[in-house]
């Protein structure tokens, strides 16, 4: 199969979709593999790395899309880039597509196979190629957070970790899930105070296990959250529904309960957010202000670490990308888990979540498949 690696064109987005590692495993498996010039040099690939490694050099993005049949991104294609792709096309990448809906059209539009990493899951239901990004965006939250405390950056002006006879910070984890336990872990190594709210039981007393009780477990409901709220110097959002919108857990009316100068990390802004005052920032203007609540809701937050991010990302995405090289879309057939990633196709809706998240119609895919 001949694969393409365009340069991530979102704005400031340094990740790559394969690392020269990975390009050698395509090509020893018998795939050509074609790679923008410059798409690694902000994980710290050179050009020479992906000759090196067996690819071969594109000029532009538009020459990659037109001579490929499958085209592995890191972030959802952009307006240029969804305009580009075309029927029996596998695009294989993150997509999020429940709070977009132009993305979505325009996916629909272009009747290609677009497969969303955050969908694939695993034999133990987990969702293993979301989970690499998941970890650093969950520990990245946290350092954010501490630069976000500090005074010249509109926060409180509090020192995370405190010193001897001052308090450090409290904070809430929204979810224990694999960025709430990586935030809470992160957070109680730098000495912040730490709860975190989770509806699994099992989930809460691995939390307290692993931690040693260091992080407080409370079980979430509408209360415990107005609670929290309340006392929380960070809140972190680290809910997620798999292929779905985030729930809303923080409104407007709770942002008046908490400290002038606290700070909000909205991890789940991919899919929407689930803070009810959250809209997608950058890492060049990462944060705004609302009733006295600092917001920080970087869209792409493991695309600060680019070379730790992408390695990780392909680590988890190479023995499926290597499967749909290998056999295509029959590839889906003969793996339910990664079928699950299966999202879009022949400009249909195949993802149930995501349907119901847009209002519009779900397929089967192997209806869609049987209709040819």
């Amino acid at each position: 199969m001949r694969v393409g690696v365009p340069s991530e064109i979102k704005k400031n987005e340094h990740r790559v979709g394969l690392t020269p590692t990975a390009v050698r495993e395509y090509v020893a498996h018998g795939h050509a593999v074609s790679v923008q010039t410059g798409a690694g040099l902000g994980a710290g690939f050179t050009d020479a790395d992906y000759e090196k490694a067996g690819a071969t050099l594109v000029a532009d993005a538009a020459t990659i899309f037109a001579n490929n049949d499958m085209i592995v991104k890191v972030k959802e294609p952009q307006k240029v880039e969804w305009e580009m792709l075309r029927e029996d096309q596998i695009l294989y990448t993150y997509l999020h597509l429940a709070p977009d809906p132009e993305q979505t059209k325009g996916l629909l539009a272009s009747k290609c196979a677009a497969i969303a990493y955050e969908t694939v899951t695993d034999a133990r239901g987990g969702l293993p190629l979301l989970a690499p990004m998941s970890e650093v965006a969950g520990r990245i939250a946290v350092f954010s957070a501490a630069e976000t405390l500090l005074k010249h950056n509109g926060g409180m002006g509090l020192l995370f970790c405190g010193v001897p006879g001052v308090a450090p910070a409290r904070v809430l984890v929204l979810g224990g899930g694999v960025v709430g336990l990586n935030a809470a872990r992160m957070a109680m190594g730098l000495g912040a105070e730490v709860v975190v709210l989770e509806r699994s039981i099992p989930r809460m007393a691995y939390i307290d296990e692993i931690t040693g009780g260091r992080v407080i477990t409370r079980y979430s409901s509408i209360g415990a959250i107005e609670e929290e709220l309340i006392k929380a110097d960070v809140v972190i959002g680290a809910v997620l529904v798999p292929g779905a919108s985030a729930p809303k857990l923080v409104k407007r009316d709770h942002l008046k309960t908490m400290k002038p100068g606290s700070v909000l990390i909205d991890v789940a802004i991919d899919q929407g957010g689930c803070f009810e005052t959250s809209h997608a920032t950058t890492h060049e203007d990462p944060t705004y202000v609302i009733d006295g609540v600092v917001h920080y809701c970087v869209a792409n937050m493991p695309g600060a670490a680019p070379r730790t991010s992408s390695e990780a990302l392909n680590n988890a995405t190479l023995p499926f990308g290597l499967a749909l090289a290998d056999k295509g879309l029959d590839a889906l057939k003969a793996d339910p888990h990664l079928a699950r990633g299966l999202n879009v196709l022949k400009g249909e809706i195949t993802y149930p979540a995501v349907a119901q998240a847009l209002g519009l119609e779900w397929s089967d895919p192997f209806g869609v498949w049987a209709r040819g």
